[in-house]
């Protein structure tokens, strides 16, 4: 089951896996095919360093550009992992815990600026976004690490709708270049916390009730 949201970024979604499609060819042939997926993850982690320190330093716009470049790279390094024929579990693993390493790193910066308004509730609120942020991909990664018990064609099937809900990370992503852009991280933390609690909640429910028929 696909949200609402996740659709909505389908074309985008589709127009920049082509562009990375064609990005990931030219690395692999100026890099003599040793270029591997792994190290575009990294790569794109160590990247957000930077951002964080321009979100901390109020260059949002520099931050919203750096982030929309480098999340790129969540793309580059599965279309690199297609084009090498290399996707591992080792690969797997890096991709979706270095997203979460992302999240925590950006909230870092947000939670710096917040810390200058003085305002304690919209910090709880920071707080409160990132964790049911990291929650719903804990949900759906315990979701998986059950159903890996059960080796059967339903525990497969069921496993690929685990990513259900309002609000997924490629959305909280561009609602924090929205914040950044239109100066108004304030906002987003409190519309994030709102729609990633819905999220948990909708996950929650769903995951349980597929685990029920397992």
């Amino acid at each position: 089951m696909q949200s609402n949201g996740m659709k909505l970024l389908d074309p985008i979604r589709d127009l920049v896996r082509t562009v990375m499609r064609s990005f990931a060819r030219l690395l692999n042939h100026l890099s003599g095919g040793k270029l591997t997926p792994n190290q575009v993850t990294i790569a794109g982690l160590l990247a957000h360093l930077p951002i964080v320190w321009l979100i901390a330093t109020r260059h949002n716009l520099s931050a919203a550009i750096l982030l929309i470049l480098f999340g790129l790279f969540d793309t580059l390094d599965g279309e690199l992992a297609r084009l090498q024929k290399w996707t591992t579990p080792l690969g797997m693993f890096m991709d979706s815990s270095t997203d979460r390493m992302k999240e925590i790193l950006l909230y870092c910066g947000i939670v710096s600026v917040l810390l200058q308004t003085g305002h304690r509730l919209v910090i709880i609120a920071a707080v409160g976004a990132l964790g049911a942020s990291l929650c719903t991909s804990y949900l759906n990664a315990w979701g998986e690490a059950v159903l890996a018990t059960v080796q059967n064609s339903q525990a497969h099937k069921v496993n690929k709708s685990f990513r259900s809900g309002l609000l997924s990370f490629e959305l909280r992503i561009v609602l924090i270049i929205g914040g950044l852009l239109f100066n108004r991280l304030d906002v987003v933390v409190y519309i994030i916390l709102v729609l990633a609690t819905i999220t948990v909640v909708q996950r929650f429910m769903h995951i349980t009730g597929q685990l029920k028929n397992v």
